[in-house]
């Protein structure tokens, strides 16, 4: 597509379409109007996200962005107008986050702000940033048309990219996560995580987006509907092939059982009571009598979610005897647990782990969660900052040392995820010793009934493809399930629903290119589209 043929809209052009009159309008905002329009469309784009699932308002609210940035007459105003846009996007899509502190609000109050503007705040500096170093660029080579689609769309990746592993890391509602939920068709479009991952992904799915915005451009010169169509053609070029690539990629990679049966416990205990001691014993028994039930098929593991042992395993043999007793014969209770460190006396040292307990009541093997959550479960910057983390306890969690397979017998060797290290793309298992299987336990009951744990569940199905493993998901309240290594939901267990579920492991999958290659290829796709995007810049000198 010529660059001299599309241009921005100079004020008073006679417009060509409809969608250029909608440009200019755009373009035309000034003041607080342009920052509310702004703010708007990034929280309606976060309705693209599970639990929602709106898919293809993310079509419609990056072209509006980008006319409305037409307007932008310096790098700065971009810039601005890119972090506004950022900002709604986060405040819709993480409120949840505040959801939280209503546990126990008399307590946690104070942060009530922190929680909800906080982490909204923080993360639409890294769009801000990276966007107006892309209008920097724009500016200067006088790019328009498809070299600044380009360019926007390397900044926005890069941005997700970046705030996934700066600071430990916060990858939540990557702009892939779209192709995540329930909208139909969606997970033919998934498959192409099992490439070039979910950053690869959200860079098609913006570029894809990004180039209908070539619609309301004006041109110089007469231009057939045909060559004015040139733009949605390639969006849907860009959504086809992968898409159509996914589908016949579920078409030959049917679900093949091991026959290997698990019961996935889902106890659905209130924070507000988890943790509190007159209700342990309760909150022990429902464990119990859950994983203890009739079973039609013989199991050969019990998984309980994220610190459902909520007392120290390896020091309280009453209740480790009580959870052999429902041990499978041959088999085993997996279970989240605290671990407290020295193994007698006062305690100074603790992680979050799984633990496995064998019929004979022994530890036969753990995993120390590594990625730890900030401020849940550490407080960053300890000794400057006068404040202790937010989940109970007053010694900070510490990390273990990172990715590993645990092997026992009778089960495939596993991959072992701890809460949101499920979220964390190319970082869930240790690539010289490649598990059979991903397991995931967790405690979204901290979030209610918010979009939190929908969101948390659908990362952890990405991560199931990108790997070409399936992943089985155990959390104290929802959502729990079973997921193939294509992703296919094979069985869940409801939000806040109290019970369990007796399943059958899936096989594993191929070896995915994403599993070699890991981020390579989305690296090398913001290569061609930075090289796209400054070709402009080679053919003139800057002025």
């Amino acid at each position: 597509m010529p660059e001299t043929t599309l241009l921005r809209a100079p004020p008073g052009a006679r417009m060509a379409t409809p969608l250029c009159r909608i440009a200019q309008e755009m373009a035309a905002q000034q003041g607080w109007r342009r920052y509310g329009i702004a703010f708007v469309l990034g929280a309606l784009m976060a309705a693209g996200l599970p639990p929602v699932d709106l898919t293809p308002l993310v079509f419609a609210t990056i072209p509006l962005y980008l006319w409305l940035d037409d307007g932008s007459k310096t790098p700065g105003a971009s810039g601005r107008l890119a972090y506004t846009f950022a900002l709604g996007h986060f405040t819709v899509g993480l409120y949840w986050i505040a959801a939280a502190l209503f546990v126990d609000i008399g307590r946690y109050w104070p942060v009530l702000p922190f929680g909800l503007f906080g982490m909204p705040i923080v993360l639409a500096t890294f769009v801000g940033v990276c966007l107006y170093v892309a209008a920097v660029a724009r500016q200067r080579f006088q790019l328009t048309g498809l070299a600044w689609v380009c360019l926007f769309t390397v900044a926005w990746s890069a941005s997700e990219w970046l705030r996934g592993h700066l600071f430990t890391g916060f990858p939540w509602n990557l702009t892939g996560y779209v192709w995540a939920g329930g909208f139909p068709g969606a997970l033919a479009m998934l498959q192409s995580t099992s490439w070039f991952g979910v950053y690869g992904l959200s860079f098609v799915t913006v570029l894809a987006a990004a180039l209908l915005s070539l619609l309301g451009a004006t041109s110089l010169s007469p231009v057939g509907p045909w060559r004015r169509s040139l733009p949605a053609i390639a969006t849907a070029i860009l959504i086809a092939v992968p898409a159509g690539a996914g589908t016949l990629q579920l078409h030959l990679a049917p679900t093949v059982e091991t026959g290997i049966w698990l019961r996935l416990v889902q106890p659905s205990i209130a924070e507000s009571a988890k943790w509190d001691p007159a209700a342990a014993e309760a909150n022990f028994r429902r464990l119990i009598e859950l994983s203890s039930a009739p079973v039609t098929h013989p199991l050969t593991a019990v998984i309980w979610p994220e610190a459902a042992a909520t007392f120290f395993l390896g020091r309280d043999a009453e209740h480790r005897q009580a959870i052999a007793e429902v041990a499978p014969k041959n088999g085993y209770v997996i279970t989240g647990a605290l671990r407290g460190a020295p193994a007698s006396g006062p305690v100074d040292q603790v992680w979050n782990s799984i633990e496995v307990v064998d019929p004979g009541a022994k530890i036969i093997a753990r995993y120390d969660k590594a990625h730890l959550v900030p401020f849940g479960e550490y407080m960053p910057l300890s000794d400057v900052l006068p404040f202790k983390k937010l989940t109970p306890g007053a010694i900070d969690l510490s990390a273990g040392p990172g990715p590993q397979t645990l092997t026992l017998d009778h089960l495939p060797p596993f991959s072992p995820l701890i809460c949101y290290e499920a979220i964390f793309p190319n970082a869930v298992l240790d690539k010289d010793d490649r598990p059979a299987w991903l397991l995931n336990v967790s405690n979204d009951a901290w979030y209610g009934r918010s979009a939190g744990p929908y969101q948390h569940f659908a990362m952890a199905r990405t991560r199931a493809v990108e790997e070409g493993l399936p992943l089985v998901r155990v959390a104290n309240n929802g959502i729990t399930g079973v997921i193939d290594a294509e992703g296919r939901v094979l069985a869940h267990t409801s939000l806040d629903a109290i019970g369990y579920d007796d399943v059958t492991l899936p096989a594993a999958g191929r070896l995915t290119p994403y599993f070699y290659l890991g981020d390579w290829i989305f690296f090398g796709m913001l290569a061609v589209a930075t090289i796209v995007g400054l070709a402009p810049a080679w053919k003139r000198p800057a002025p």
